[in-house]
Parts: structure tokens; sequence; C-alpha cells
């Protein structure tokens, strides 16, 4: 080869770590017959080729049209390298005569690093697993290039075996000659692992209903996967027939496995959890040619649910009950949707494969904490609610709760992220002038590491009420930056001095910006959009501190990020006990009743004896922790309690979630009916006025919730009708204050719809029939839950605004 010879410099960019890419490479530059070579470097990877012209131009367009399935390559650069200067950038390493893979570099440019999720087990693995003749034969750690744990095993990047945590497993030799083998499957396949060499189970029985006898737990399936793992699996399906509950340590976490039939198995799962009424997640084994035919004897998933259930992220999805299903009715009792997902890990395949039954899956944790991954931890806390553990010794260096999934106008819509869809990584549409990591709330807990022009959003870290959650938090504040190399220069939070969050932050010494909650919300569905213009956007949830120190939570908010104006909110109502309400339902309908001057329900007696209503009634007057709220959540929890539906709640949510239930039944059911259905009034607050020019304050609507107490208590009509009611007049009013908006000079068509209140579907596909017919255009979010989880990536939204004003005013 003469040392003039001139071939390509790649730079490539994207998910190009942990999907098998490098070796895809390998091979497209084998079947090309070109040589040079490629290495990871930090978060990209560098490729150098020498051939024909035309063939390399082959390969710059197959690597990007070609690539495996789970990668998504960015060519950032290509251009000509001399031979020479490819020779002393490999290191003396560059073949006249091959192709080679290099060892990684961990240099990396800053914004260039794609830390990849944890994905389900492939389809040639799973047929691995299964087969009688193969060495890996019912092995629990089976994974290659394509599938396989990698965001919850991953410790540094780039990402090669040594930086993961199966660097404490040594390859055998039959698996370091597929490791190194270029035409194997396996070929740089950094989890690699085999019975010999790898992860093995273990069964640790807590009490005798999970303690089988050693004659049982014998099977020709045992004898022909010797091992420990082969006797600890048999173990666990003998107890989960039994009715026992068994801690299971898998990709992220541990799961509470159980019978999804047994309905005294499910009770004593409640009641040790202790989860009293929150539903419950059913995994389901795969069988049938669409993966789906046990699932769907029991559900009736849509085409997209389907087809999101059987996504590489597996994901749990939110999928409506058949009337004839088989599944214990306390599984999710008054509820008509099951949360469902699909075997992910070779472990959860082999169990609901030898089960041959769907399996209740929910996080192995206590009463709200992070998910549990370490095994003395496990031994230690659910001791009290598992009969049995089984456990593995590969480490989970960080937590992964399952992600989450529901259809909300024609639409699936994440409610969570998690395993198999986090980190997300999201492109701001300008760079920022330094990182920063936004802290988001309090509840649905989830970072955002953003720099230059990227943004990563963390998993589901759940709620910061306990220690626990508080330290979960840290760990993975402090872990984003490390494996990212990117230190923040700012932290983003909450106004709300309370939130675990900003107190977090606080302990940090760096700078602290805050931005209102409310407006996160707003600018995390304008920032996913990237439409530009000014919006009126609606953000209803059940709390949040508001610029005025008071609980915000029913605005509708005009302009764009760093730029809102309150223009409308929900009628304010004081509410006795403050915090308490949102556990205690019951408290939002006494402060609705007192607010309007209506009388008590009949059954009301059953909330709280008389001499205590009155003592009550006596510091609500006298605004005794009785703070001022505008929240839609707490309307709803009231006409949840209003309706008799419930009286306390065990899980946030629960009284709005029983109300759209019993309202979609007459939506399903009485569509012949209509009944006559008129927004809410709506009223200036003084000293406002309609003139929008006569002052600097922009006139404010209220919405006046008064005449739903009237509807509520009708008990002329059906429960199912007035619960229809609310949400259509909830619906009705959403389109008239946008209207009224409009008419008296705001600019704006486009109206989007954030917050915890839009997670129900009833309420939102109404509304945006609403407004449509109005004639607006209706946004809701798509990538990033409507909910808190949204918060972090709302705050960095209004961050990059604020940062781009100010470079627009010195400019």
């Amino acid at each position: 080869m003469d040392d003039a010879a001139i071939g390509d410099y790649l730079r490539i960019t994207g998910q190009v770590q942990g999907v098998g890419f490098r070796p895809f490479l390998y091979q497209l530059a084998q079947q090309l017959a070109l040589t040079g070579w490629v290495r990871n470097v930090g978060g990209e990877v560098v490729l150098v080729i020498f051939g024909r012209a035309a063939d390399r131009a082959a390969c710059c367009r197959r690597l990007i049209d070609e690539a495996p399935a789970l990668a998504q390559p960015q060519l950032q650069r290509c251009q000509p390298i001399r031979w020479q200067r490819a020779e002393r950038l490999a290191g003396g390493r560059l073949a006249a005569d091959r192709f080679t893979i290099l060892p990684s570099r961990p240099r990396q440019r800053i914004g260039a690093i794609q830390l990849p999720p944890d994905r389900h087990c492939c389809d040639a693995c799973r047929r691995e697993l299964l087969d009688p003749r193969n060495r890996r034969y019912r092995y629990p750690f089976i994974n290659c290039t394509q599938c396989g744990p990698r965001y919850t095993l991953i410790t540094a990047l780039p990402y090669d075996r040594a930086s993961t945590t199966m660097a404490d497993f040594p390859l055998c030799a039959v698996c370091q000659a597929e490791y190194q083998r270029p035409s194997d499957r396996r070929f740089h396949a950094e989890p690699l692992a085999c019975p010999t060499c790898g992860p093995q189970l273990r069964y640790q029985p807590l009490h005798p209903i999970a303690t089988p006898a050693d004659r049982d737990i014998k099977s020709a399936d045992v004898a022909a996967a010797a091992g420990p793992s082969a006797v600890a699996l048999r173990a666990t399906v003998i107890a989960l027939r039994a009715g026992a509950i068994v801690a299971v340590r898998g990709v992220g976490g541990y799961h509470l496995l159980c019978d999804a039939r047994n309905a005294a198995a499910i009770e004593r799962l409640r009641q040790r959890k202790p989860r009293p009424d929150k539903p419950l997640a059913v995994m389901f084994p795969e069988q049938g040619d669409d993966r789906l035919a046990l699932l769907r004897r029991d559900l009736i998933p849509t085409a997209d649910e389907a087809s999101q259930l059987c996504s590489p992220a597996r994901p749990i999805v939110l999928c409506r009950r058949r009337r004839d299903a088989t599944l214990a009715p306390n599984i999710a009792p008054g509820f008509d949707e099951v949360g469902a997902l699909l075997p992910y890990s070779p472990l959860h395949h082999l169990l609901l494969d030898d089960f041959g039954s769907a399996l209740v899956a929910t996080s192995g944790n206590l009463g709200g904490a992070p998910v549990i991954t370490e095994p003395d931890v496990a031994t230690q806390q659910l001791a009290s609610v598992a009969d049995a553990l089984l456990h593995h010794n590969r480490p989970i260096v960080r937590p992964a709760d399952d992600a989450l999934y529901r259809r909300i106008a024609g639409q699936l819509r994440p409610l969570r992220h998690g395993r198999g869809t986090t980190p997300l990584p999201l492109s701001l549409p300008m760079p920022l002038p330094y990182p920063i990591l936004a802290c988001g709330g309090h509840m649905k807990a989830t970072l955002a590491l953003a720099w230059h022009n990227r943004v990563v959003i963390s998993p589901h870290l759940g709620d910061l009420d306990r220690v626990e959650g508080l330290q979960r938090f840290d760990q993975v504040a402090r872990d984003l930056q490390q494996l990212y190399r990117v230190t923040a220069r700012t932290l983003l939070c909450d106004c709300h001095p309370d939130y675990g969050s900003r107190r977090w932050a606080a302990a940090q010494g760096l700078p602290i910006q805050l931005v209102q909650h409310h407006h996160a919300h707003a600018a995390a569905l304008y920032g996913e959009s990237r439409e530009g213009g000014d919006w009126l956007i609606f953000t209803w949830d059940g709390s949040g501190y508001g610029s005025d120190g008071r609980i915000w939570g029913g605005e509708t908010l005009y302009g764009r990020p760093a730029a809102w104006q309150r223009l409308a909110t929900l009628r304010p109502f004081r509410l006795p006990g403050g915090e308490q309400a949102s556990r205690q339902p019951w408290r939002s309908a006494l402060a609705l009743c007192w607010e309007s001057g209506s009388a008590l329900p009949a059954h009301h007696h059953r909330w709280l004896s008389a001499a205590d209503t009155a003592l009550l009634q006596q510091a609500w007057r006298r605004a005794l922790n009785a703070p001022i709220s505008h929240a839609v959540g707490r309307l709803f929890d009231a006409a949840a309690v209003l309706l008799d539906l419930v009286t306390d709640t065990t899980f946030e949510g629960q009284g709005p979630m029983r109300l759209e239930t019993v309202a979609a039944t007459r939506e399903a059911g009485e569509r012949h009916r209509k009944t006559a259905c008129q927004p809410l009034p709506l009223y200036y607050d003084a000293p406002a006025t309609p003139d929008i020019n006569a002052s600097s304050v922009p006139p404010r609507l209220m919405i006046d919730w008064a005449p739903l107490l009237h509807d509520l208590c009708d008990a002329t009509r059906s429960v199912a009708d007035r619960a229809w009611c609310f949400h259509q007049r909830l619906a009705l009013t959403i389109a008239a204050v946008a209207t009224t908006l409009r008419t008296i000079g705001y600019p704006f068509e486009t109206v989007g719809l954030s917050g915890g209140v839009f997670q129900n579907r009833l309420l939102t596909e109404q509304s945006v029939a609403a407004l449509t017919q109005a004639g607006f255009r209706v946004r809701l979010p798509e990538q990033i839950p409507g909910n808190d989880a949204g918060i972090a990536f709302g705050q960095v939204i209004t961050a990059l605004a604020i940062a781009t004003t100010s470079v627009h005013a010195h400019a």
C-alpha cells in the first residue's frame, strides 16, 4: 500500500455504544473489501477506511441505512485521510490487508456521549435460551450485541466490558473465542456470559409456603441445565404455584411476583407491602405469532398498545380489561384498565414460561420508597412482604423502574420513563452557555442534565418524602454527571421551599435558579414541540407553589417560556388541613361546600363526626392551616367524594381515577343519551378589566366551580352521568376560556394541555374535541410525561429561554 493512499476518516455520533455498532462496521468493511480500523472514542465511534472510492461511498451510506436495530448513528464528519496519518492515529497497528477493531479511548468531545438504555432479550437469544442443544440452554443471563442490560450495569464510558459490572466475571475460553470472533453474533458483546463463567441465581426461602421439597425441585429441565440457577428457578416456580410471593432481582431492581389469578395471594401482597388499593402491573408470558395470545385472553390492547408492548423497551402499557378476564379482580379493584407488560429479560422469560400464566409484577419496595437493588437490603426490608427471594450476583449499578404508557387522545403517551426508555436524550433548539442540572419537583421525581444543545432525562426516581428517595436522587445526580463527564455549574429547582429536590440543591453549594412549578409544566410542553410563537397552555394539577405563595393548579398561561402571563385560574378555596387534603379528599369536598354555602351531602357524617366537623370548620373560617388553593386536582378529589366513590385514599390520584372510570362507563354505555352540559361561568377578578390595553396588569379570568356542586349532588341522575358531565363541563370550560381570551385580543392559535390532571383520558379527549371545534390547534405531551416527571425538562427549557433572552438583550 502506497503511503500516499487516500482513505476516509469518519466521526460518528448518536446511539452507537452498546448496540453492536463496531461489530456491524467490521462486517460491513469485510463485505466491501475495505481495510482500516474502528474504535470507540468516548461516546463516539471513529472509523477509518481504505479501498475503492465507490466502496467507501457505499460504506458511508450503508452504515446509516443498515445500522443495527438499536443503533441511531449520526455521521458528523467525513474527510480524506492519508495512510500515514491513519497509521499514526492507530498507534502503528494499521494493517494493509485487514480491518481492525482497536481498543477504546476515553477521550470525548463535549456532548458526544450517548448512554444506551437496557434492552429486552432479542429473538435470537430467546431461541438459544429454549434450545436444549445450546450451551446457554435456560441460562437466565444470556445476551448479545442487540440485547441485554446496558444503563444498569455500565460503570463508565466508553462502553467496554472493563467498564461494566461484568468485569468481575472473567470470560471462559469458549466465551472469549465468541467475543473475539468477527463472524460471531457475540463479537464484542460486553455483558457476554454463560453458565460456566457468568452470574448465577440463588433462591432464599423465608416461609414454609416457599420451601419446596428436594424431590419437587428435580425435573428434566433442571437436569438439562445443571447448576445453581436451574435449581433456584425451579424452586421459585414451585413457590409461585403454591401461592407464595417471591421478590425477584431483575435488570433494574427487585420485583414482587405472585400468581395474577390467585386473589388470596394478591390480597396478602396488598396487606404486606402495604398497597391496599393501587392497581398492580401484570406480566404475561409471550405466546403466539404476535406474542400476545395469552394477554389477549384477559385484555383488549389496541394496535398501538400491542406494538408498544412488543417494543424493545418492553414498558408497562395500560390496556382495557375484558369482561370475561380470569385475572383476579383485586389486581385493579374499581378500574377497567390493567398495566400489562411482557417479559424483557431471559430470567423473566424462563419464570413466565415455566409458570405458564400471568404474574403480578410490582416494584420491590415499601411504602413509596425507591425500588430495592441490593440482595442484603432486599433480605432485610422485604422479609415482611415476600415468602422467598430470588437473587442473582450480577451487580446493579443504578436502579430503573419499568416505564409506563397510556393511550390518550389517539396516541400512546409516557406517564413515566424508566428501564428501556432512559436515559432519554433530547436536543435543545439552541446551545446553553454552561452545563446545568435540573432537579425537577418532589413527586414523580426526575433529573435533567443539560449541556451545549443536549439534555438527558433520568429514569423515574419516585417521591422524595423519604430518606431513601433523597439518597437515590443524590446518587443519580452525581452518577449522570460522572457518566457523561459533564459538571453542572447551576442547579434549577422548584420554588416550593419544602421540596426535597430544592433542599438537596441548597446543600450543593452551587448557584440556584428557581422555576415556578406551572411555568415548568408549560415550558416542558412548549419545548418538546419546537413550534414557536405564543401559546395558551392550561396547566392543571393537584398542587404547586405559586408566585403569590398560594397553591396553584388550575392555571391558564399565555406566552412562551420565561415570559408566561397567568390569564386565568380556578376560583380559589381554602383547603382545611392543607397537604392532608391530598390523602383525605373529603377535606376538599367540605371546603367547596363551605366556600359556596352549599349544604353538606347526606353521607358527610361518614367523613367526620359532627363535633370534629364543627371544629374543622371553625379553623377553616379563621384560616388556620387552611391555605388558599386554585388546584383542579383537588376539585376532582371533591367530586369523587361527593359521588361517594372514595373517602380517604391510599395512593395519589385514586379519587380522580375512580371518577374517570365511572364516567367512562357512561361514555361507553349511554352514548345515545344527550345530557345538556354547559361551560362553567367565567368572571374577572377585581380590579382587572376586560380591556387588555387599559392596564399593565392583564385581566384574570376566574373559573367558577360552584355550579358543579349542584350537578354532583343531583340524586335524580345516575352517578355515571354526573361523573361524565363533570368532565364534559370542565372540557367545555377550557374551550370557553380559550375563546374568551382570543376574543379580547390575545393572539394565539395553539392551545396546550399539561399537568397531571390531563393524564385523565376522558377529560383530555373531551377537551381536545371542544378546542378543535372552536378552531384551535391542540398540543399534548408526546415524549415528556405531562405530570411532574416532566418538571425537570421544563426547568431546562425555561433556563434556555432566559439565557437566550439575555444574549439577545446584550447583542
